[in-house]
C-alpha cells in the first residue's frame, strides 16, 4: 500500500530537527567516530553501523524502537509519527515493524560522545550514550536571559558576548554592588523579567536577575543570583542580597544556582530574595506611588 502525498511533511520535519541540532552545536550537529574504531578488517567499522543507525529524517541517532518499511527503509519513532507513517524513502506505508536485527546491532556499538568537539573524549555503548549526554560537563549552556524566548546555546565566553552584544546586558566588575530599580507603575505586575546584570567576579560570570511575578494571587518582586558554569561549581560561592529603608531591612543568603537550572525553575522554587508589593512599596518611600528599590549585594568565594 503506498500513501498519499507527504513530501513537504517530511522536508518540514527533517528542516526543523536539522536546525534545532545545528544551534546546539554551531556548524556541526554531531561528530562520527573515528576511522577505526572496532573496525576490524573484513567486518563493517563502527562509522559504517553508525550511519545505518542514522535516521534519514531527522539525521539523529535511532534508539528503540527503530521501525522499517516492508521494503526495509528505517527511521525513528519520533519521524514515524511526523511523516504520517509513510516511508519517506518510497512511500509505501510503514505499519509497526520493528527493525530488531538493527536494534541488536545497536548493542554491541561504542562511540564518542556528540560533544567531543567541545572537550569530551569518553567513548560509550551505544545504548549508555544517549544518557550521558543528557548529563555531560561539554554540553552547550543555554543563554540565561530570561527577558525573550533565545534557543542560543554555547560556551561561557560565547554567552557573556551574546549578553552583551546582542541583549544589551549591563555588565560590572566586582563582587559588591548595589542596584536600584525604578517602575512608574508598580501595579502592572507580569510574568516578565525587568533586568539582568552580569557580574564578572572571581574570574568567573554570575546573572543577577530582578523581576516581578504573581506568587499565587499575591503580586512579588524577586532577585536571586546565577552562575555561569555548573552546579558543581556554582557550590563554591555564595552571595548575600539586601533591601530595605527607614531602619527596616529583608536580607538573603544562599549559593549561586548554575545556568543550568532554567530561570524559570529558580523563580518557582523561589530560591532567592522575595519581596511583597506592599514592603516593597513602604522601601520605595514617598506616596508608595512609584517602585524605587535599591538592592545591594556581595560574592564571596567559600
Amino acid at each position: 500500500m503506498f500513501c498519499k502525498e507527504v513530501t513537504e511533511s517530511c522536508t518540514t520535519s527533517m528542516d526543523s530537527d536539522l536546525a534545532t541540532s545545528s544551534a546546539e552545536l554551531g556548524s556541526s550537529t554531531y561528530r562520527k567516530a573515528d576511522p577505526g574504531l572496532g573496525g576490524n578488517p573484513g567486518r563493517p567499522s563502527n562509522n559504517d553501523v553508525h550511519d545505518l543507525l542514522e535516521c534519514p529524517v531527522c539525521m539523529n541517532l535511532m534508539y528503540p524502537p527503530i521501525y522499517q518499511c516492508p521494503s526495509g527503509h528505517t527511521l525513528c519513532s519520533n519521524c514515524k509519527v511526523r511523516v504520517h507513517n509513510c516511508c519517506p524513502a518510497c512511500r509505501h506505508e510503514l505499519g509497526n515493524i520493528r527493525c530488531l536485527a538493527l536494534e541488536k546491532v545497536a548493542e554491541s556499538l561504542e562511540l564518542p560522545c556528540r560533544y567531543r568537539i567541545l572537550g569530551c573524549h569518553d567513548i560509550f555503548p551505544y545504548y549508555s550514550k544517549l544518557k550521558h549526554e543528557k548529563n555531560c560537563k561539554y554540553r552547550p549552556y543555554n543563554c540565561p536571559y530570561a527577558g525573550a524566548d533565545c534557543s542560543v546555546t554555547g560556551d561561557i565566553p560565547f554567552l557573556v558576548m551574546h549578553l552583551k552584544n546582542d541583549h544589551k546586558v549591563d555588565m560590572h566588575d566586582g563582587c559588591s554592588f548595589s542596584h536600584r530599580y525604578v517602575k512608574s507603575n508598580p501595579q502592572e505586575v507580569g510574568n516578565a523579567t525587568w533586568m539582568l546584570t552580569v557580574f564578572n567576579c572571581f574570574g568567573r560570570q554570575f546573572c543577577l536577575h530582578f523581576e516581578a511575578f504573581l506568587l499565587g494571587l499575591a503580586p512579588v518582586y524577586m532577585a536571586f543570583l546565577r552562575f555561569m558554569g555548573d552546579e558543581d561549581e556554582a557550590k563554591q560561592f555564595s552571595y548575600r542580597l539586601e533591601v530595605g529603608r527607614n531602619g527596616r531591612k529583608l536580607t538573603w543568603q544562599g549559593i549561586p544556582r548554575s545556568i543550568r537550572d532554567s530561570h524559570k525553575k529558580v523563580r518557582d522554587s523561589q530560591d532567592g530574595l522575595i519581596i511583597q508589593r506592599n514592603l516593597a512599596l513602604s522601601f520605595s518611600g514617598g506616596d508608595k506611588q512609584e517602585l524605587k528599590l535599591k538592592i545591594s549585594g556581595r560574592i564571596w568565594k567559600e
